[in-house]
């Protein structure tokens, strides 16, 4: 990652979660936690393998309300608790990377605001994500983050 990022290349989503910032980095970190909240409205996710370590792999599957499967994986570049994963992402494997992400997680008083940033190798590829509803897709799937984590920061 270069210092200079053009901002025509990249995307980027936040929402004020309800809860602490090291749970919220929690919910990053394993599995079942991400099969419960991450993805847009409608997707159901299932992890085939998680190593969530510098280097690592994240490979799922996203089954979207359609019945369409969406392959995925994730590569984790810097993790850094609890405050910033970044992580390369594509679909297939063996196939390049579509784009790279980091998450930053700033604490707010008992709240944790979270910023995904979506960095794209060109501008046309960001318009086509986009395009594809990106952004709502984005704003859905921290919306059933905070949801998850409130209901795990909830007192029984």
């Amino acid at each position: 990652m270069t210092a200079e990022l053009d901002p025509a290349r990249i995307l980027r989503v936040e929402r004020l979660v309800g809860a602490s910032v090291d749970l919220v980095f929690e919910m990053f970190t394993d599995a079942r936690h991400l099969d419960a909240w991450w993805g847009p409205d409608g997707f159901r996710n299932e992890t085939h393998e998680l190593d969530f370590s510098v280097g690592g792999l994240w490979r799922y599957t996203m089954h979207g309300p359609d019945g369409k499967d969406w392959p995925n994986w994730i590569r984790y570049r810097e993790i850094t608790p609890p405050t910033r994963i970044s992580y390369e992402h594509g679909g297939e494997m063996g196939e390049a990377a579509h784009f790279d992400g980091i998450i930053t997680l700033d604490a707010e008083g008992a709240k944790t605001r979270v910023t995904l940033a979506l960095i794209f190798p060109t501008t046309e590829a960001r318009d086509a994500t986009l395009k594809f509803g990106a952004v709502d897709g984005g704003n859905q799937t921290l919306a059933r983050l905070d949801a998850y984590a409130r209901a795990m920061h909830a007192p029984n």
